[in-house]
């Protein structure tokens, strides 16, 4: 991705060529994902930028994720096959995952920069930490070590 292109014109140009070569099945998962981005510009009447993409793209990979989860538990080798080659799909156009001592670095800059000091200020901290590990990290156990470390500074 060059670095005048967002994200969206590149998930754009990818269903393009993708229409091209007639790949019907990345084409439908393309496509799937300019609607998600589409509704966005419909429901706040701009153009969204990188931020708002992502956060598409992060809640589409989750709910794939958790679909993915409920099909392999149910059998339906069918169905978790297509989960899967929607993730990877997805997945390509996130920025790579964090580890985990990066991620404890994030929650530490963004306790000392909100200045927080118990639980009460777990939305600050979570404000902070949502813009920038969006796409990068899942929230449900970033929320679980904020807590955890919040916890700590208040006993």
């Amino acid at each position: 991705m060059s670095d005048e292109q967002t994200l969206r014109e590149r998930i754009l140009a990818e269903t393009r060529d993708a229409m091209r070569a007639r790949d019907k099945e990345r084409l439908a998962v393309l496509r799937m994902v300019t609607a998600a981005v589409k509704q966005i510009e419909v429901d706040t009447r701009q153009v969204p930028g990188n931020p708002e993409v992502l956060a598409v793209l992060g809640k589409m990979l989750k709910q794939r994720r958790d679909s993915l989860e409920q099909f392999n538990q149910a059998g339906r080798d069918d169905l978790a096959a297509q989960e899967s080659f929607e993730i990877k799909i997805i997945e390509a156009y996130l920025p790579s995952a964090l580890d985990e001592a990066e991620i404890e670095a994030a929650i530490a800059a963004a306790v000392a920069e909100s200045g927080a000091a118990s639980m009460r200020d777990m939305g600050k901290v979570m404000g902070l930490l949502k813009t920038r590990l969006a796409g990068r990290a899942d929230f449900g156990r970033v929320s679980g070590q904020v807590k955890q470390q919040l916890s700590k500074l208040a006993g």
